[in-house]
């Protein structure tokens, strides 16, 4: 049993994605496997239902926690709120409640450069990241404050360092942060922990960039100082885990950067 059996940790994003060597290759799967190995309950959150199922039938398989797989798209022109609300209802009715939220999902058209961005094009990226943020905080809160819980929200280099043919990315990146910070300030008196980690592992979506956007892929990722990319059970997964250890409750109102995927700064 781990320090999270009988915590609840609802992760947007969460499905099975698959690299070409058939390894797992989702920073949201490695998340829900470094919880799923300290025995939390576990909601997951996407808009693929094969991925999700994936994720479900072996995350409880090889852990023996409960996994509840919920569909749901945050999306221009959607009822995002009621989305959001909905999925959050069926983790409460699932598991009493929430402790750590991870907002994880993210959508963009990276490659494409900001002339030719498409508005489209840009709605994606800020509904399915920088929204979806903001309306499964709203969601969480009442439950995050009952728990005294963790917000884990997730940005980018993107945005730290103007990524060539990512502008929708990093503005919705950008956004996220600060969001976060601005939870952080207000939600410390609730005593929930706010952070944000900018993460670089290599993952199915990145591998698909670098086949569809080779120029793109070539100015903007470039091997961390460690060597290798980061990967995202053991150097992502396992953060955001540390990030929800009570022990860690008097970093509320920080910002945590994961470097490269490699390292934690305060």
């Amino acid at each position: 049993m781990g320090f999270l059996t009988g915590k609840t940790v609802l992760i947007t994003g969460g499905g099975k994605a698959t690299l070409s060597s058939g390894k797992p290759g989702s920073i949201g799967y490695g998340i829900a496997t470094a919880y799923a190995k300290e025995g939390a309950n576990i909601v997951i959150t996407g808009r693929n239902v094969k991925k999700l199922l994936d994720a479900k039938e072996e995350l409880e398989r090889l852990y023996g926690v409960k996994v509840l797989p919920v569909q749901a798209d945050i999306s221009a022109g959607a009822d995002n709120a009621a989305i959001a609300a909905h999925a959050v209802e069926l983790a409460v009715a699932e598991f009493g409640g929430i402790d750590v939220l991870i907002n994880n999902a993210q959508a963009s058209a990276s490659g494409v450069t900001l002339a030719q961005h498409t508005t489209e094009q840009f709605d994606l990226a800020i509904y399915s990241g920088l929204y979806a943020a903001f309306y499964y905080m709203q969601a969480c809160y009442p439950y995050l404050a009952k728990s005294k819980g963790s917000v884990i929200n997730f940005a980018s280099g993107a945005g730290l360092f103007g990524n060539y043919g990512q502008c929708a990315y990093a503005a919705a990146k950008e956004g996220i942060r600060g969001l976060t910070r601005v939870a952080a300030t207000e939600w410390s008196k609730d005593g929930i922990n706010v952070n944000v980690i900018c993460p670089l592992a290599w993952t199915a979506q990145l591998e698909n960039f670098k086949n569809a956007y080779p120029e793109a892929f070539d100015k903007n990722v470039h091997t961390p100082p460690m060597g290798f990319f980061g990967d995202p059970e053991e150097h992502i997964g396992r953060v955001c885990v540390q990030l929800a250890h009570p022990d860690f409750k008097y970093m509320t109102g920080e910002t945590l950067t994961l470097e490269g995927g490699l390292g934690l700064r305060p």
